[in-house]
């Protein structure tokens, strides 16, 4: 089906709109002192959370600047997450963060170090007075790193609303970064839908960019459907100047026979809205293919608020034989775009049969609860985005380590939007093991996880947040430690580290390890990297002078199982 097209002019307007939206009423800095490159952007999507900041691309030590006048509101320090990060609060309403930071400056590094040793603790959270560290814009107040969850060095720089921490996208207050690349499509998928919006039937096609109009097509032109209602989504990626990283659009547009249906856009958005990722996005894909597709319609469960139009929901409605004129468009924030153009029939092939295998049918607005006796399920309203048919059995089978039924409950492809209540009941637990008892969930795929639990009666109770397999555990193995970066003669090294690992990861409720460490049974300040599993101390020899040295370094799990490890070294 070869027809004519054209951009429609709506979308040249919707990008003055944008540009003019970049306004200079606010006079931010930007955060570092060379060319800003990024390596992420802004509501990119991420495992169960969209990016509440940009990446800034740099090296280990960088200067980090604060973008306004401004004083230090809270100060963090963790080796997850963030890291160490410095929040900045500024009289125009604004706070800015900057996260993954090697080293604070030195006023706030030697306030925060004198903290973590009177408290004897690693993990830092305060919130100074205003008066307490107070910054001129281009000042610098740290150096870039790649503490807590950061694979490599970079600033992750936010800009957030100060009275509700809501994140706002900086490129809209005046951070600038050079970009005159276009985004990239890559693939269009359709989903056969019932009435209640449940996916009877999904396919990915392949978009493919014409040479000559720059324009992205479909093999074919034309997509053939047999539901007369259809919910598209989008496979694309923005390319920025200078960098070759797979960033993520700003907006997706959807235009049905040239007139626009539904529309996203990364301006900002609440932190108690950003799960509804998995509302937005082909969570299934997500976690079996780590592909990323941006749905054009919405689930019934969907609450996010970056929605600019959503005619229908996004929902395509069609009779049979009818045919609808698709155009998609993928933008960034300096306005290039993309678009890709493409019909939709309605064949005369009769509608799939929507036949899942099922137990219980839950509702995504309202409560829902199973009890069999040995397990209960409580999920309060919204816990689901859309109506699950769900999967349910359970196996009792005598093996080493597992003290319950093994409860099947659907499976870890389908996503929850909050946590739920878990009770189930054990069998053949002895008594001493009951404080070693935990609700396990065991992914297909990876380490079984703790999601710990407390006993309410006979049964073991937690909150989950996944769904798939669970069963009860017991942990009785202390923690390892290895020594990564150790030896008895030490003389000349600046640091020492160990390797620390649990048997289980853990989730929701349950705990971590803890650390303990002395030299010469003195607290020393012993920092955390928790994606590399080290535990790591830089010598400090106005509190541990040189010569010889006892150190003691204590690790408990969650379960209060401890290992102990003792070395004598000389420095």
């Amino acid at each position: 089906m070869m027809r004519f097209s054209f951009v429609p002019l709506l979308f040249c307007l919707l990008t003055s709109v944008i540009l003019s939206g970049q306004n200079g009423e606010h006079s931010f800095r930007a955060p570092v002192k060379h060319t800003m490159r990024l390596s992420g952007t802004f509501g990119e999507l991420r495992s169960n959370h969209f990016h509440s900041g940009i990446d800034i691309k740099g090296g280990v030590g960088d200067p980090i600047v604060t973008i306004e006048d401004g004083y230090v509101s809270r100060i963090k320090v963790s080796g997850r997450g963030y890291g160490k990060v410095l929040y900045i609060t500024h009289p125009n309403g604004y706070t800015s963060v900057y996260a993954h930071l090697v080293e604070f400056e030195e006023s706030i590094s030697q306030y925060i170090e004198d903290y973590q040793y009177r408290n004897e603790t690693f993990d830092v959270e305060i919130y100074p007075n205003q008066e307490q560290f107070v910054f001129k814009k281009g000042e610098v107040i740290g150096k870039m790193g790649m503490t807590g969850h950061a694979f490599g060095p970079h600033l992750h720089f936010e800009i957030r609303e100060t009275a509700t921490s809501k994140p706002v996208n900086p490129l809209l207050l005046g951070i600038n970064v050079e970009d005159t690349r276009k985004p990239k499509m890559h693939e269009i998928r359709v989903y056969e839908l019932t009435d209640e919006l449940n996916t009877i039937h999904a396919a990915s096609f392949d978009l493919v960019q014409s040479k000559s109009s720059g324009q992205y097509k479909i093999s074919g032109d034309t997509l053939f459907v047999r539901s007369s209602k259809v919910g598209l989504a989008l496979k694309a990626y923005d390319h920025m100047t200078g960098v070759s990283n797979w960033n993520g659009i700003y907006s997706g547009s959807m235009m049905v026979d040239d007139s626009l249906f539904f529309e996203f856009k990364m301006d900002g958005f609440a932190f108690d809205e950003t799960r509804y990722i998995n509302a937005h996005l082909d969570y299934q894909d997500q976690v079996t293919k780590k592909s990323y597709f941006n749905r054009c319609f919405l689930l019934p469960g969907n609450q996010l608020s970056i929605y600019k139009s959503n005619s229908n929901k996004g929902v395509l409605e069609l009779n049979t034989n009818e045919v609808r004129k698709i155009t998609m468009v993928a933008e960034d924030i300096k306005g290039n775009n993309t678009v890709a153009e493409f019909w939709v029939k309605r064949s005369k092939l009769p509608q799939r049969q929507h036949q899942p295998t099922y137990n219980y049918l839950l509702f995504h607005d309202d409560e829902n609860i199973i009890d069999n006796g040995s397990m209960m399920l409580y999920m309060s309203k919204g816990t689901l985005y859309e109506d699950l048919y769900m999967d349910f059995a359970f196996t009792t089978e005598e093996s080493s380590g597992i003290y319950s039924s093994y409860y099947h409950i659907h499976d870890y492809k389908t996503p929850v939007h909050k946590y739920f209540d878990l009770s189930i009941f054990p069998y053949k637990l002895p008594d001493h093991l009951r404080d070693k008892a935990f609700i396990a969930y065991c992914p297909p795929k990876g380490k079984v996880v703790n999601y710990g639990g407390n006993w309410n009666g006979k049964k073991l109770k937690t909150k989950v947040r996944d769904l798939g397999d669970f069963t009860i555990m017991v942990d009785t193995i202390a923690p390892t430690i290895k020594p990564y970066r150790f030896r008895s003669n030490m003389q000349g090294w600046q640091l020492m580290s160990f390797e620390v690992k649990d048997n289980f990861s853990t989730s929701g409720s349950a705990k971590g390890m803890t650390w303990y460490a002395t030299i010469d049974d003195q607290w020393i300040l012993m920092e955390m990297d928790a994606k590399k599993n080290r535990l790591i101390y830089t010598f400090d020899h106005n509190r541990i002078p040189r010569g010889k040295h006892q150190l003691r370094l204590t690790v408990w799990d969650g379960m209060g199982n401890k290992r102990v490890l003792e070395r004598s070294f000389n420095n």
